[in-house]
Formats: structure tokens, C-alpha cells, sequence
């Protein structure tokens, strides 16, 4: 069963909350009977494929046994030998499930969520090098790990932020607001996925689809797209939001008006931002980090514009190596690195004024190159 996906799976969680919120009310903690709903919900989502059951436990007792390999031999004198192998062991199984497709007709190692689980085991390998986290306990982690609302699509949590929360025992009174924001996430989740983004494929994506590669129809397509895909996914997150409040964790926000911004800097500030920062914190800025240090490029722009074209790279093959996916990353990180020359240049020549007038531009001209990266990204224009 898909989380969100329908209205059976809502009418199960409505009623498994019920004592949730009752002890949120009361002023109890929450955290055990969180851990509690998260093993039914796995329960509910893998019971209809015996098959994602055997990888997502398999991969749980890997990453386990890797995460308390890493924090005994981290100390080691090959520290580094160690870190990378364990950062590359923790990537590895959402490798193989990327690369599988190319080589088998089904995937291979694939359940419900394994990019998100992946995201988390990764972070919290690279903060305990870091020694932002000293320890940590196999049950945190798992709790961590298997976080219910967010398992399959996230938003992605950090692991100090979470167990922060998940330590926390609220007030009623305190929960009493957690509740109402959490109510209100999820009817805006209802209101976005399930009708505004529901309305915009049946009414007009699936109509010009069916129209083939006329200017008008990819036209009408790429703005229909683009707001199908912010309603759908920012429904989701919201759903996902709404019910972490629900369980007294504050998950982070994924969208923040995403189609008012005004560069695409900004965009990537607002848009599925609990990935996007992921990707600045854990590989933009380890390698520009790696190259300023080891000195193997001088010039800090072009370790800036590496640093830009590895990240979309890559998180166009983590959506799928399929050719749009790879297209989106590249235009993605054209985009970044020209806006970042334009920036620098307008510093010195000062072309492009600050006052309403250009703002407003800048809102248009940014919502239009978004919106064509994601006419490439839907894969209409090459399939």
C-alpha cells in the first residue's frame, strides 16, 4: 500500500492516531508509541509485495551493522580508507537499484523509500566523521531511520533535529499547536494532491498528451506539468508533515513558494528544499571543500561551478539514468553556473538595477526556465 495514496491507507491512519493525539493531549511522551505505529505502518505499506519485505529488512541489517562498523573503526589510523568505503557502502545497494534497470528487466534490491533510507544512513555516516553526532543508538537510529510519515518520499530529516524532537515531551499545551498545524498540513495536503493536482492531469496534461508535439500543446504541457508536479509532490509533503506534527515531530518544510523566486539560486532554496540542501551540505560543499584544500584548482569559481555540475549530475541519475532525467541535471547546472557569472559580472557593471520592475521580471524569467526544465525532466519531449 502507497502512503497517501489512498483513501483506505488515510482511513487506517486517522484511527491509529487517535491514541496518539490523546496522549499528546494528556502531556505524555509520544516517542514509544511512535515507534509503535512505525512497525504497523511497515507492516500495512510492504504486506502486499513479500519481495520488498526481504530487501528492506536485508538492508536494514545492513546498514545497521555498517553504521556500528563505521563507529568502531572510525578511530582507526586509516580513517579515510574507512569513512569512503562506508560512504560508498551505504550509496551502494541505491546504486544497483538505479543501474539494475539497464541490465534486468525488473530492479534489483528496489522497495518503497530505499533513496530516502539511503539519504539518512549516508548523513549520518558523513556527521559522525564530522563528530557532529559522537554516538549513536542502534534504536535512534533505526527510529530515525524508519520515521513513518516520511519513509517513502521524505521530507529528509537530520538525524540531531529528529532526536531532538523525538526527546521532547510536550506540554498539552504545546501540543495543542503542533495538533492544529498538523490538521491543517493535511487538509492542504487533501486540497493540493487530491484536487488541484488531480483537476491539472485529468483536465489538461492527460488532453495535450494525447494532442502529440504541436508548439501550443508542449506549450500548454510545460506549464501544466510544472504546476502538477509542484500540487502533487507539495501534497504529499504536506501529508507527510501534517502527520509528523500529529506524533509530536517537526519535520521540515520541502516547499516555500518555489514559483515566486527570482533566480534559479533562490528557486533551489525553495523548492523540495529538504533535498536540495541535502545535496548543497553533503556534495556541493564537500567538494569545493576537497578542492580548496587540496589545491588542485586556484580559481574558486571554477571549484564553484564543479562543485554545481556534480551536484545536478547527480541528482538527475539519482531520479533515474533514463536520458531526460540526465538532461534535466545538465540544463539544472547550466543554469546555476551561468546565473552565478551573470551575478559576479552585474557586481561590476551594474546592468541589471534592484527596484519592482525587475523583480517582477525576474519572477518571470525564472518561472519560465523552470518551467522548461521540468518539460525536459516529465521526459514529453524526448519520448
Amino acid at each position: 500500500m502507497i502512503p497517501y495514496g489512498t483513501f483506505t491507507f488515510f482511513g487506517i491512519l486517522f484511527v491509529l492516531l487517535i491514541p496518539a493525539v490523546i496522549i499528546g493531549f494528556l502531556g505524555k511522551r509520544l516517542t514509544n508509541y511512535t515507534s509503535f505505529l512505525t512497525f504497523v505502518f511497515l507492516l500495512i505499506i510492504f504486506s502486499s509485495s513479500k519481495i520488498q519485505t526481504f530487501y528492506l529488512v536485508g538492508y536494514i541489517f545492513w546498514v545497521v551493522i555498517l553504521i556500528k562498523g563505521y563507529g568502531i573503526y572510525r578511530k582507526k589510523a586509516n580513517h579515510s580508507f574507512v569513512y569512503y568505503s562506508s560512504v560508498f557502502l551505504s550509496i551502494l545497494p541505491l546504486i544497483i537499484v538505479k543501474v539494475s534497470p539497464l541490465f534486468e528487466s525488473t530492479t534489483i534490491l528496489g522497495f518503497l523509500g530505499i533513496s530516502y533510507l539511503t539519504f539518512k544512513t549516508t548523513q549520518v555516516i558523513i556527521e559522525l566523521r564530522d563528530q557532529s553526532i559522537k554516538e549513536i543508538k542502534t534504536a535512534d537510529f533505526l527510529r530515525f531511520l524508519l520515521f513513518f510519515p516520511t519513509i517513502s518520499s521524505g521530507p529528509i530529516d537530520r538525524f540531531r533535529r529528529f532526536q531532538q524532537d523525538s526527546q521532547k515531551v510536550l506540554t498539552a499545551s504545546e501540543y495543542r499547536e503542533y495538533f492544529q498545524i498538523g490538521v491543517h498540513k493535511i487538509f492542504i495536503g487533501f486540497l493540493y494532491k487530491y484536487i488541484i493536482g488531480y483537476l491539472i492531469n485529468t483536465h489538461i496534461l492527460e488532453t495535450q498528451f494525447a494532442l502529440g508535439h504541436t508548439f501550443v500543446s508542449n506549450l500548454t504541457y510545460m506549464y501544466a506539468y510544472s504546476l502538477y508536479l509542484f500540487f502533487d509532490f507539495a501534497g504529499y509533503s504536506a501529508f507527510a508533515i501534517g502527520v509528523s506534527y500529529l506524533v509530536g515531530i517537526k519535520t521540515p518544510e520541502n516547499f516555500n513558494m518555489p514559483f515566486i523566486s527570482r533566480n534559479i539560486k533562490d528557486f533551489w532554496n525553495r523548492w523540495h528544499m529538504s533535498l536540495s540542501f541535502w545535496f548543497r551540505d553533503y556534495i556541493y560543499m564537500r567538494i569545493v571543500f576537497l578542492l580548496t584544500k587540496k589545491k588542485i584548482i586556484k580559481n574558486r569559481r571554477n571549484i564553484s561551478y564543479i562543485g554545481y555540475t556534480t551536484l545536478f549530475l547527480v541528482m538527475g541519475a539519482w531520479h533515474g539514468l533514463q536520458i531526460n532525467y540526465l538532461l534535466y541535471g545538465l540544463y539544472q547546472a547550466i543554469l546555476m553556473c551561468s546565473f552565478d557569472w551573470f551575478e559576479q559580472f552585474n557586481k561590476k557593471k551594474k546592468l541589471w538595477k534592484n527596484n519592482k520592475l525587475t523583480h517582477v521580471l525576474a519572477i518571470i524569467i525564472t518561472f519560465h526556465f523552470i518551467c522548461f526544465g521540468f518539460l525536459i525532466f516529465s521526459g514529453h519531449l524526448v519520448n
